[in-house]
């Protein structure tokens, strides 16, 4: 499991540096844009540079799996990225959902390894 958790860490860095940065300063060479409301809701993205925010939380959050430091909190603010791409693919992108799937199970592997710095996350407070 620990190295498991090891390789999900690096991926998700890799992943989510390289994508962010890619938001931030586009430099992949990208298909033609989706039709439809696909299209659509990434050309707003774009037009109005929101898409700035979630790719600088990647950038920060993957370099924050590399370097091993702050892991539970990369992993905090990642998870609105994930539901977020998630959803996308779901709703407006069928296509396109395995790597947004395979970020998850990632999440989830160096999420469990963390555990225990969320454990009071978890913690039913007393009603008294």
């Amino acid at each position: 499991m620990k190295i498991a958790a090891l390789v999900c860490r690096i991926l998700l860095g890799l992943t989510f540096l390289v994508f962010g940065l890619n938001g931030l300063f586009p430099f992949i060479p990208q298909g033609p844009m989706p039709t439809g409301p696909a299209g659509q809701f990434l050309g707003v993205l774009i037009s109005t540079h929101y898409i700035v925010v979630p790719s600088a939380v990647m950038v920060v959050t993957g370099a924050l799996f590399l370097v091993n430091r702050f892991v539970p909190l990369a992993l905090v603010l990642i998870a609105p990225v994930i539901v977020n791409i998630l959803v996308f693919h779901l709703c407006m992108n069928p296509g396109g959902i395995v790597p947004g799937t395979l970020v998850t199970l990632f999440w989830f592997v160096v999420a469990l390894r963390e555990r225990s710095a969320s454990s009071g996350l978890m913690r039913a407070r007393n009603p008294n």
